[in-house]
C-alpha cells in the first residue's frame, strides 16, 4: 500500500500544472469518486439559495425588494420569501426551485460565487455581486463539515 500511495502522490504533483489545475474541477465532476474522497474530509459545505440575473439592473431590482421588505430594517430574509423572489427574478434553472442549490463543497463553484457563499453568515443575504455567469444574490442557509 505504501508503494501505491507514492506513485499517486508523484503523479498528482506531476499533473499539477496550470492547465491541469483549470481542468481539475471538471475532472473531479466526471470522476466523482476521486474528487469527493479527497474533499469530504477537509471540505466545508454550504447550503445556499441564489438569484442569478444577466443584467445588473434586474438583480438590483430584486435586491431592492429584499431591502424594502427586510434588510433595511436589519431583519433576515425568510428563505420562503427569498425563494419567491428567486422564482420571479432568477434566470438560473434553480430559480424554479426557489434558487435552492442545496449543499455544495468548497471548490465546486466558480471563484467569486464560492468566496461570497462561504463568507456570508448563516441566515444572511449577500449584496449583489458579479461572476462569469452574471449577477447574483446569495442567501446562506447553513454550513457543515
Amino acid at each position: 500500500m505504501g508503494k501505491d500511495s507514492k506513485p499517486k502522490d508523484a503523479g498528482g504533483k506531476g499533473k499539477g500544472k496550470q492547465a491541469g489545475g483549470a481542468s481539475d474541477e471538471s475532472a473531479s465532476k466526471g470522476k466523482g469518486k476521486a474528487g469527493k474522497s479527497d474533499g469530504l474530509g477537509t471540505c466545508t459545505y454550504v447550503k445556499a439559495r441564489h438569484i442569478l440575473c444577466e443584467k445588473q439592473g434586474k438583480i438590483n431590482e430584486a435586491y431592492k425588494k429584499l431591502q424594502d421588505g427586510w434588510l433595511s430594517n436589519g431583519d433576515k430574509v425568510p428563505p420562503a420569501e427569498f425563494a419567491k423572489l428567486a422564482a420571479e427574478y432568477s434566470e438560473c434553472p434553480s430559480g424554479k426551485k426557489g434558487g435552492d442549490l442545496g449543499w455544495f463543497p468548497r471548490g465546486k463553484m466558480a471563484g467569486p460565487f464560492q468566496e461570497v457563499a462561504f463568507s456570508t453568515a448563516v441566515g444572511a443575504t449577500s449584496a449583489p455581486f458579479k461572476s462569469t455567469h452574471g449577477y447574483h444574490i446569495i442567501l446562506c442557509e447553513g454550513r457543515k463539515n
